[in-house]
């Protein structure tokens, strides 16, 4: 007799913000920024008004685009220490993000089958690991900046954005043995496209106008996620960690604020 194959195995790719997290994980640190002496006043206010529009309409390719290169000449000679510093202060009141319940549930109903979680996020992995490890995923994708002599240089050393996470989700599948077309993806955004389409289950959750168009037109299913809860509520053995521990992981989330600010107060244009 022949012997049995062994199932291949199988994942769930989940965007972060706005798919698991009722915000952006990148926009939060401009006020404890300004008042540390990183970023001005208007970029505080570019903050507030870019928030909404995230939360509105997202980002679109040329948006990010925006972002990238923003980034790049506002992080340059930003001294890690310093903004550490800043962050030791801050973050207590911010690692404890609004986590969907539906979201929540959605990963506990993965690993209950058997599957990997793995979040892919364009946010810096320095705050995108931590949330990860708080939610029990066992692998994250994201964004990473380059460190020279203890200051950012302002070049990204990897970008996870668009096409970027579909590539990094197959090579880790060909690393993890994960059969992609039994796999699940999870997205709010149309960038997210290229993630979507790299399995053979993708849902968008809370799309934009033109992922729900895409969504529709393939019959995708459309999950409305809306019912935002405190971690440690959700997940009551969670305790916040020490300053030292918030200060080092969080480093990624704070230079990549200003560069988000700058780009999402564009609104999208309305899709047909």
């Amino acid at each position: 007799m022949r012997p049995f194959a062994a199932p291949a195995r199988t994942a769930a790719f989940f965007d972060l913000d706005k798919t698991i997290i009722a915000k952006s994980s990148a926009l939060a640190f401009s006020r404890p920024f300004y008042q540390g002496g990183l970023i001005n006043r208007r970029a505080v206010l570019k903050s507030a008004y870019a928030q909404f529009v995230f939360l509105v309409g997202g980002a679109d390719h040329d948006q990010m685009e925006k972002m990238r290169q923003y980034l790049s000449t506002l992080t340059r000679g930003w001294n890690v220490q310093q903004v550490r510093e800043i962050v030791a202060e801050t973050l207590h009141g911010l690692i404890d993000p609004l986590i969907y319940e539906e979201a929540a549930s959605l990963i506990e109903q993965h690993h209950a089958a058997g599957r990997d979680v793995v979040i892919v996020s364009s946010s810096g992995s320095e705050v995108v690991e931590p949330i990860g490890a708080m939610l029990g995923a066992d692998r994250v994708i994201a964004t990473r900046l380059q460190i020279e002599d203890g200051r950012y240089t302002g070049e990204i050393e990897y970008y996870a954005y668009a096409e970027n996470k579909a590539a990094a989700i197959r090579e880790l599948a060909l690393r993890e043995g994960y059969d992609l077309a039994e796999c699940y993806a999870y997205s709010d955004s149309i960038t997210d496209l290229p993630l979507l389409e790299a399995v053979g289950r993708p849902s968008a959750v809370n799309p934009d106008r033109s992922l729900r168009k895409e969504a529709v037109a393939r019959e995708w299913p459309v999950l409305v996620f809306d019912r935002p809860i405190e971690l440690h509520r959700r997940l009551p053995e969670f305790r916040a960690p020490s300053r030292t521990v918030v200060a080092a992981v969080a480093i990624g989330t704070a230079v990549m604020t200003a560069g988000l600010v700058w780009q999402l107060a564009k609104r999208r244009q309305p899709v047909a």
